[in-house]
Protein backbone atom coordinates (compact mmCIF):
# COMPACT_ATOMS: atom_id res chain seq x y z
CA UNK A 1 0.00 0.00 0.00
CA UNK A 2 1.44 3.57 -0.95
CA UNK A 3 1.90 6.11 1.72
CA UNK A 4 1.52 9.98 0.77
CA UNK A 5 2.31 13.24 2.69
CA UNK A 6 0.96 16.57 1.50
CA UNK A 7 2.69 19.20 3.05
CA UNK A 8 1.22 22.96 3.06
CA UNK A 9 2.82 26.07 4.56
CA UNK A 10 0.72 27.89 7.00
CA UNK A 11 -0.92 30.64 5.74
CA UNK A 12 2.87 31.30 3.59
CA UNK A 13 3.23 35.05 2.28
CA UNK A 14 2.00 36.12 5.86
CA UNK A 15 4.73 33.21 7.61
CA UNK A 16 7.48 34.69 5.68
CA UNK A 17 6.73 38.13 6.56
CA UNK A 18 6.28 37.46 10.15
CA UNK A 19 9.44 35.54 10.01
CA UNK A 20 10.98 38.98 8.29
CA UNK A 21 9.82 40.81 11.23
CA UNK A 22 11.00 38.69 13.97
CA UNK A 23 7.10 37.92 14.59
CA UNK A 24 5.54 35.02 15.86
CA UNK A 25 2.79 34.18 12.99
CA UNK A 26 0.21 32.24 15.66
CA UNK A 27 0.60 35.60 17.61
CA UNK A 28 0.34 38.52 15.23
CA UNK A 29 -1.73 40.53 13.06
CA UNK A 30 -0.52 40.63 9.82
CA UNK A 31 -1.84 41.13 6.29
CA UNK A 32 0.02 40.74 2.58
CA UNK A 33 -1.56 42.83 0.97
CA UNK A 34 -1.03 46.29 -1.25
CA UNK A 35 -2.63 49.22 -0.01
CA UNK A 36 -1.88 51.18 -3.19
CA UNK A 37 -4.46 49.42 -5.08
CA UNK A 38 -7.29 50.79 -2.50
CA UNK A 39 -9.09 49.26 -0.34
CA UNK A 40 -10.91 46.74 -2.91
CA UNK A 41 -7.35 45.43 -3.09
CA UNK A 42 -6.89 41.84 -2.15
CA UNK A 43 -5.09 40.47 0.79
CA UNK A 44 -2.64 37.55 -0.64
CA UNK A 45 -2.46 36.04 2.96
CA UNK A 46 -3.40 36.81 6.74
CA UNK A 47 -1.52 35.36 9.49
CA UNK A 48 -3.38 32.03 10.97
CA UNK A 49 -3.28 34.77 14.33
CA UNK A 50 -5.56 37.41 12.54
CA UNK A 51 -7.76 33.84 10.79
CA UNK A 52 -8.38 32.87 14.18
CA UNK A 53 -10.28 36.45 14.99
CA UNK A 54 -12.00 35.66 11.95
CA UNK A 55 -10.92 37.34 9.21
CA UNK A 56 -10.81 35.14 6.36
CA UNK A 57 -8.24 34.48 3.88
CA UNK A 58 -8.10 36.63 0.14
CA UNK A 59 -10.30 38.50 1.69
CA UNK A 60 -10.47 43.00 0.47
CA UNK A 61 -8.79 45.34 2.39
CA UNK A 62 -11.75 46.56 3.57
CA UNK A 63 -13.28 43.78 4.95
CA UNK A 64 -11.29 43.89 7.86
CA UNK A 65 -13.29 44.76 11.15
CA UNK A 66 -12.18 48.65 11.75
CA UNK A 67 -11.67 47.51 15.62
CA UNK A 68 -8.76 45.42 14.14
CA UNK A 69 -4.70 46.46 14.83
CA UNK A 70 -2.52 44.54 12.39
CA UNK A 71 0.13 45.52 10.03
CA UNK A 72 -0.03 45.52 6.18
CA UNK A 73 3.19 43.79 4.27
CA UNK A 74 3.31 44.92 0.54
CA UNK A 75 4.03 41.54 -1.52
CA UNK A 76 7.72 40.59 -2.03
CA UNK A 77 7.30 37.56 -4.49
CA UNK A 78 10.85 37.08 -4.93
CA UNK A 79 11.64 36.96 -1.61
CA UNK A 80 8.46 34.22 -1.25
CA UNK A 81 10.32 32.52 -4.21
CA UNK A 82 13.38 32.14 -2.01
CA UNK A 83 11.88 30.97 1.21
CA UNK A 84 9.86 28.21 -0.82
CA UNK A 85 13.17 26.98 -2.62
CA UNK A 86 14.76 26.70 0.34
CA UNK A 87 12.12 24.83 1.90
CA UNK A 88 12.18 22.43 -1.43
CA UNK A 89 15.82 21.61 -0.08
CA UNK A 90 14.67 20.45 3.16
CA UNK A 91 12.12 18.14 1.44
CA UNK A 92 15.25 16.88 -0.85
CA UNK A 93 17.33 16.08 2.62
CA UNK A 94 14.78 13.13 3.00
CA UNK A 95 13.03 12.64 -0.30
CA UNK A 96 14.12 11.84 -3.95
CA UNK A 97 12.76 14.75 -6.20
CA UNK A 98 11.46 12.01 -8.24
CA UNK A 99 9.26 11.09 -5.44
CA UNK A 100 7.93 14.78 -4.80
CA UNK A 101 5.31 16.83 -6.81
CA UNK A 102 5.33 20.55 -6.36
CA UNK A 103 1.72 21.55 -6.05
CA UNK A 104 1.72 25.06 -5.56
CA UNK A 105 4.70 27.66 -4.46
CA UNK A 106 3.88 26.65 -0.36
CA UNK A 107 2.13 22.93 -1.27
CA UNK A 108 4.10 19.74 -2.07
CA UNK A 109 3.12 16.44 -2.67
CA UNK A 110 5.80 13.52 -0.97
CA UNK A 111 5.53 9.75 -1.64
CA UNK A 112 7.27 8.15 1.19
CA UNK A 113 5.99 4.56 0.65
CA UNK A 114 9.89 3.64 -0.01
CA UNK A 115 11.60 5.73 2.68
CA UNK A 116 9.75 4.46 5.46
CA UNK A 117 11.60 1.44 6.29
CA UNK A 118 14.90 3.49 5.19
CA UNK A 119 13.91 5.80 8.43
CA UNK A 120 12.26 3.22 10.22
CA UNK A 121 9.38 5.71 11.17
CA UNK A 122 5.78 6.10 10.70
CA UNK A 123 4.09 8.43 8.14
CA UNK A 124 3.36 11.08 11.24
CA UNK A 125 6.74 10.95 12.12
CA UNK A 126 7.88 11.34 9.11
CA UNK A 127 5.68 14.37 8.65
CA UNK A 128 6.86 15.63 12.14
CA UNK A 129 10.47 15.56 11.47
CA UNK A 130 10.21 17.44 8.49
CA UNK A 131 7.74 19.79 9.37
CA UNK A 132 10.09 20.57 12.57
CA UNK A 133 12.86 20.53 10.41
CA UNK A 134 11.30 23.75 7.92
CA UNK A 135 10.46 25.70 11.20
CA UNK A 136 13.56 25.09 13.13
CA UNK A 137 15.01 26.23 10.12
CA UNK A 138 12.68 29.14 8.32
CA UNK A 139 10.70 29.99 11.16
CA UNK A 140 7.67 28.88 9.02
CA UNK A 141 4.80 26.33 10.49
CA UNK A 142 3.76 23.55 8.01
CA UNK A 143 0.51 21.45 8.25
CA UNK A 144 0.50 17.83 6.64
CA UNK A 145 -2.01 15.23 5.08
CA UNK A 146 -1.05 11.71 5.24
CA UNK A 147 -3.11 9.28 3.20
CA UNK A 148 -2.91 6.25 1.00
CA UNK A 149 -3.44 7.76 -2.50
CA UNK A 150 -2.92 11.48 -3.48
CA UNK A 151 -6.33 12.03 -2.83
CA UNK A 152 -6.68 11.08 0.55
CA UNK A 153 -3.92 12.92 1.70
CA UNK A 154 -4.88 16.48 0.36
CA UNK A 155 -8.31 16.00 1.87
CA UNK A 156 -6.24 14.85 4.93
CA UNK A 157 -4.70 17.86 4.95
CA UNK A 158 -7.36 20.27 3.51
CA UNK A 159 -10.11 19.08 6.01
CA UNK A 160 -8.74 17.13 8.75
CA UNK A 161 -5.39 18.61 9.83
CA UNK A 162 -6.59 22.14 10.28
CA UNK A 163 -8.57 20.98 13.29
CA UNK A 164 -6.08 18.63 14.39
CA UNK A 165 -3.54 19.77 17.66
CA UNK A 166 -0.13 18.79 15.88
CA UNK A 167 -1.91 20.18 12.32
CA UNK A 168 -1.61 16.59 10.59
CA UNK A 169 -4.51 14.70 9.12
CA UNK A 170 -4.54 11.08 8.06
CA UNK A 171 -6.91 9.05 6.10
CA UNK A 172 -7.23 6.23 4.17
CA UNK A 173 -10.76 5.01 2.35
CA UNK A 174 -12.42 3.78 5.42
CA UNK A 175 -11.58 5.98 7.60
CA UNK A 176 -12.23 8.73 4.61
CA UNK A 177 -16.00 7.02 4.37
CA UNK A 178 -16.36 6.98 8.67
CA UNK A 179 -15.11 10.46 8.64
CA UNK A 180 -15.77 12.71 5.62
CA UNK A 181 -18.66 11.02 4.05
CA UNK A 182 -21.48 12.95 5.28
CA UNK A 183 -19.05 16.00 5.52
CA UNK A 184 -20.54 19.40 4.03
CA UNK A 185 -20.03 21.43 2.25
CA UNK A 186 -19.36 19.73 -0.86
CA UNK A 187 -16.95 23.13 -1.49
CA UNK A 188 -14.64 21.68 0.91
CA UNK A 189 -13.45 18.90 -0.79
CA UNK A 190 -10.28 19.22 -3.43
CA UNK A 191 -11.10 19.54 -6.72
CA UNK A 192 -14.99 20.49 -6.60
CA UNK A 193 -15.55 24.54 -6.26
CA UNK A 194 -18.40 26.33 -5.98
CA UNK A 195 -19.59 25.93 -9.44
CA UNK A 196 -19.10 22.09 -9.60
CA UNK A 197 -20.92 22.00 -6.22
CA UNK A 198 -23.93 23.38 -7.17
CA UNK A 199 -24.21 21.63 -10.16
CA UNK A 200 -24.45 18.53 -7.73
CA UNK A 201 -26.70 20.13 -5.20
CA UNK A 202 -29.15 20.33 -8.62
CA UNK A 203 -28.94 16.75 -8.72
CA UNK A 204 -29.72 16.66 -4.49
CA UNK A 205 -26.05 15.45 -4.19
CA UNK A 206 -25.16 17.41 -0.88
CA UNK A 207 -22.23 15.16 0.23
CA UNK A 208 -19.88 12.40 -0.51
CA UNK A 209 -21.94 9.62 0.64
CA UNK A 210 -24.63 10.49 -1.53
CA UNK A 211 -22.36 10.77 -4.80
CA UNK A 212 -20.94 7.27 -4.48
CA UNK A 213 -24.55 6.07 -4.47
CA UNK A 214 -25.95 8.21 -7.59
CA UNK A 215 -26.72 6.97 -10.60
CA UNK A 216 -23.54 7.14 -12.69
CA UNK A 217 -25.34 7.60 -15.84
CA UNK A 218 -27.12 10.56 -14.20
CA UNK A 219 -23.52 12.22 -13.00
CA UNK A 220 -21.64 11.20 -16.80
CA UNK A 221 -24.53 13.07 -18.66
CA UNK A 222 -23.96 15.83 -16.84
CA UNK A 223 -20.50 16.39 -15.93
CA UNK A 224 -19.20 13.91 -19.43
CA UNK A 225 -15.53 12.23 -18.28
CA UNK A 226 -15.55 14.48 -15.14
CA UNK A 227 -17.79 12.42 -13.91
CA UNK A 228 -14.95 9.55 -13.48
CA UNK A 229 -13.12 11.56 -11.33
CA UNK A 230 -16.20 12.66 -8.99
CA UNK A 231 -17.13 8.70 -8.72
CA UNK A 232 -13.85 7.49 -7.57
CA UNK A 233 -13.06 10.80 -5.04
CA UNK A 234 -16.61 10.13 -3.78
CA UNK A 235 -15.46 6.63 -2.46
CA UNK A 236 -11.62 7.95 -2.02
CA UNK A 237 -10.43 6.28 -5.34
CA UNK A 238 -7.47 8.01 -6.78
CA UNK A 239 -5.01 6.20 -9.37
CA UNK A 240 -2.89 8.57 -10.35
CA UNK A 241 0.42 8.68 -9.15
CA UNK A 242 3.04 11.01 -8.60
CA UNK A 243 5.39 9.36 -11.16
CA UNK A 244 2.07 9.02 -13.72
CA UNK A 245 2.16 12.77 -13.35
CA UNK A 246 5.93 13.56 -14.03
CA UNK A 247 5.76 11.38 -17.04
CA UNK A 248 2.72 13.05 -18.72
CA UNK A 249 2.90 15.01 -21.69
CA UNK A 250 0.00 16.95 -22.65
CA UNK A 251 -1.10 16.18 -26.68
CA UNK A 252 -2.01 19.36 -27.26
CA UNK A 253 -0.21 22.90 -26.17
CA UNK A 254 -1.35 26.01 -25.89
CA UNK A 255 0.10 29.97 -24.87
CA UNK A 256 -2.21 31.96 -22.98
CA UNK A 257 -2.10 35.09 -21.04
CA UNK A 258 -4.68 36.76 -18.84
CA UNK A 259 -4.73 39.51 -16.31
CA UNK A 260 -7.27 41.66 -14.56
CA UNK A 261 -6.76 45.18 -15.12
CA UNK A 262 -5.70 47.70 -12.09
CA UNK A 263 -9.07 49.50 -13.02
CA UNK A 264 -12.23 49.84 -15.49
CA UNK A 265 -10.99 50.34 -18.86
CA UNK A 266 -13.11 51.20 -22.05
CA UNK A 267 -12.78 49.41 -25.50
CA UNK A 268 -10.52 51.28 -26.75
CA UNK A 269 -7.35 51.25 -23.99
CA UNK A 270 -8.43 47.72 -22.85
CA UNK A 271 -7.23 47.07 -26.98
CA UNK A 272 -3.93 48.24 -25.86
CA UNK A 273 -3.46 46.07 -22.95
CA UNK A 274 -4.82 42.57 -25.17
CA UNK A 275 -2.26 43.93 -28.11
CA UNK A 276 0.39 44.00 -25.36
CA UNK A 277 -0.62 40.56 -24.37
CA UNK A 278 -0.80 39.46 -27.56
CA UNK A 279 3.10 40.61 -28.38
CA UNK A 280 4.20 38.54 -25.34
CA UNK A 281 2.34 35.21 -26.36
CA UNK A 282 3.74 35.74 -29.86
CA UNK A 283 7.33 36.32 -28.42
CA UNK A 284 7.03 32.52 -26.77
CA UNK A 285 5.37 31.05 -29.81
CA UNK A 286 8.93 31.95 -31.74
CA UNK A 287 10.92 30.78 -28.63
CA UNK A 288 9.14 27.37 -28.81
CA UNK A 289 10.05 27.71 -32.76
CA UNK A 290 6.08 26.72 -32.98
CA UNK A 291 3.32 27.61 -35.62
CA UNK A 292 -0.17 28.71 -34.42
CA UNK A 293 -3.74 28.06 -36.19
CA UNK A 294 -6.23 28.91 -33.29
CA UNK A 295 -6.38 32.36 -31.49
CA UNK A 296 -8.50 33.19 -28.65
CA UNK A 297 -9.74 36.21 -27.03
CA UNK A 298 -11.91 36.48 -23.34
CA UNK A 299 -13.51 40.15 -22.67
CA UNK A 300 -14.63 39.88 -19.05
CA UNK A 301 -16.89 43.22 -18.53
CA UNK A 302 -16.71 45.20 -15.22
CA UNK A 303 -18.93 43.94 -12.53
CA UNK A 304 -20.29 41.19 -14.72
CA UNK A 305 -22.93 43.94 -16.05
CA UNK A 306 -22.96 41.69 -18.77
CA UNK A 307 -21.94 38.07 -19.94
CA UNK A 308 -18.00 37.67 -20.57
CA UNK A 309 -17.18 37.38 -24.11
CA UNK A 310 -14.74 34.34 -25.02
CA UNK A 311 -14.45 33.79 -28.37
CA UNK A 312 -12.28 31.64 -30.74
CA UNK A 313 -10.98 32.24 -34.29
CA UNK A 314 -9.08 29.50 -37.05
CA UNK A 315 -6.68 30.95 -39.41
CA UNK A 316 -4.14 29.41 -41.68
CA UNK A 317 -1.11 27.97 -39.30
CA UNK A 318 1.15 30.87 -38.73
CA UNK A 319 3.65 32.41 -36.83
CA UNK A 320 3.69 35.97 -38.17
CA UNK A 321 2.26 38.63 -35.14
CA UNK A 322 1.13 41.21 -37.96
CA UNK A 323 -1.26 37.97 -39.38
CA UNK A 324 -2.25 37.28 -35.59
CA UNK A 325 -2.50 41.15 -34.99
CA UNK A 326 -5.13 41.29 -37.35
CA UNK A 327 -7.47 38.71 -37.04
CA UNK A 328 -7.56 40.17 -32.89
CA UNK A 329 -8.24 43.88 -33.82
CA UNK A 330 -10.70 42.45 -36.59
CA UNK A 331 -12.83 40.31 -34.02
CA UNK A 332 -12.32 42.86 -31.08
CA UNK A 333 -13.84 45.61 -33.13
CA UNK A 334 -16.58 43.58 -33.97
CA UNK A 335 -17.71 41.59 -31.14
CA UNK A 336 -16.99 43.74 -28.03
CA UNK A 337 -19.14 45.94 -26.20
CA UNK A 338 -18.61 49.52 -26.52
CA UNK A 339 -21.01 50.41 -23.87
CA UNK A 340 -19.39 48.87 -20.74
CA UNK A 341 -16.46 48.77 -18.94
CA UNK A 342 -13.69 45.93 -19.05
CA UNK A 343 -11.71 44.34 -16.08
CA UNK A 344 -10.59 41.08 -16.90
CA UNK A 345 -9.07 39.96 -20.55
CA UNK A 346 -7.14 36.60 -21.72
CA UNK A 347 -5.79 35.88 -24.92
CA UNK A 348 -4.85 32.78 -26.23
CA UNK A 349 -2.98 31.03 -29.19
CA UNK A 350 -3.79 27.11 -29.26
CA UNK A 351 -3.65 24.54 -32.07
CA UNK A 352 0.31 24.62 -32.04
CA UNK A 353 2.44 22.46 -34.73
CA UNK A 354 6.21 22.39 -35.14
CA UNK A 355 6.09 23.68 -38.98
CA UNK A 356 3.21 25.57 -41.29
CA UNK A 357 0.54 23.29 -42.10
CA UNK A 358 0.17 24.93 -45.51
CA UNK A 359 3.33 25.95 -47.08
CA UNK A 360 2.82 29.26 -48.65
CA UNK A 361 5.79 31.26 -50.05
CA UNK A 362 4.45 34.75 -50.48
CA UNK A 363 2.84 34.71 -46.95
CA UNK A 364 6.44 33.37 -44.60
CA UNK A 365 7.76 36.48 -43.15
CA UNK A 366 11.31 34.65 -42.10
CA UNK A 367 12.27 38.25 -41.66
CA UNK A 368 9.27 39.00 -39.09
CA UNK A 369 10.53 35.22 -37.53
CA UNK A 370 14.36 36.63 -37.33
CA UNK A 371 13.11 39.79 -35.58
CA UNK A 372 10.92 38.03 -33.17
CA UNK A 373 14.33 35.95 -32.36
CA UNK A 374 15.98 38.83 -31.78
CA UNK A 375 13.79 40.92 -29.30
CA UNK A 376 13.86 37.69 -27.14
CA UNK A 377 17.52 37.71 -27.11
CA UNK A 378 17.90 41.18 -26.08
CA UNK A 379 14.55 40.14 -23.37
CA UNK A 380 16.45 37.68 -22.02
CA UNK A 381 19.89 39.38 -21.96
CA UNK A 382 18.78 42.97 -20.72
CA UNK A 383 15.17 42.50 -18.84
CA UNK A 384 11.55 42.68 -20.56
CA UNK A 385 11.42 46.20 -20.23
CA UNK A 386 14.48 46.60 -22.19
CA UNK A 387 13.08 46.37 -25.62
CA UNK A 388 9.38 46.72 -26.01
CA UNK A 389 6.32 47.80 -28.33
CA UNK A 390 5.48 51.14 -28.74
CA UNK A 391 2.14 50.57 -27.21
CA UNK A 392 3.46 50.14 -23.96
CA UNK A 393 4.40 53.50 -24.03
CA UNK A 394 0.75 54.82 -24.26
CA UNK A 395 -1.91 55.58 -21.38
CA UNK A 396 -3.05 52.82 -19.63
CA UNK A 397 -1.01 50.56 -21.37
CA UNK A 398 0.29 47.57 -18.18
CA UNK A 399 3.04 45.93 -19.47
CA UNK A 400 6.15 47.45 -18.52
CA UNK A 401 4.18 47.99 -14.56
CA UNK A 402 3.45 44.21 -14.98
CA UNK A 403 6.96 43.24 -15.75
CA UNK A 404 8.44 44.81 -12.47
CA UNK A 405 5.46 42.36 -11.06
CA UNK A 406 5.63 38.60 -10.45
CA UNK A 407 2.13 36.53 -10.82
CA UNK A 408 0.56 39.61 -10.88
CA UNK A 409 1.94 41.52 -7.29
CA UNK A 410 5.14 43.28 -6.39
CA UNK A 411 8.55 41.38 -7.07
CA UNK A 412 10.54 43.09 -3.99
Amino acid sequence: MSTYICIDLKSFYASVECVERGLDSMESNLVVADPTRGGGAICLAVSPHLKALGVRNRCRIFEIPKDIDYITAVPRMKKYIEYSANIYEIYLKYISKDDIHVYSIDEAFLDVTNYLKLYRKSPKDLALTIMNDIYDKYGIRATAGIGTNLYLCKIALDIIAKHAPDFIGILDEDSYKEQLWFYEPLSDFWQIGTGISNRLHRLNIHNMYELSIHDERELFKEFGINARLLIDHSKGIEPTTIKEIKEYKPKHKSISNSQILFKDYNKEDALKVLIEMLDIAYLELIRINKYTSCISFYVGYSKDVISPLSLSRKIDSTDSFQVLLKCLIDNYNRYVSNTYKIRRLGITLSCLCSSSVQLNLFSKNDCEEEIGHAINEVKDKYGKNYLFRGVSLEENATALKRNRLIGGHNAE
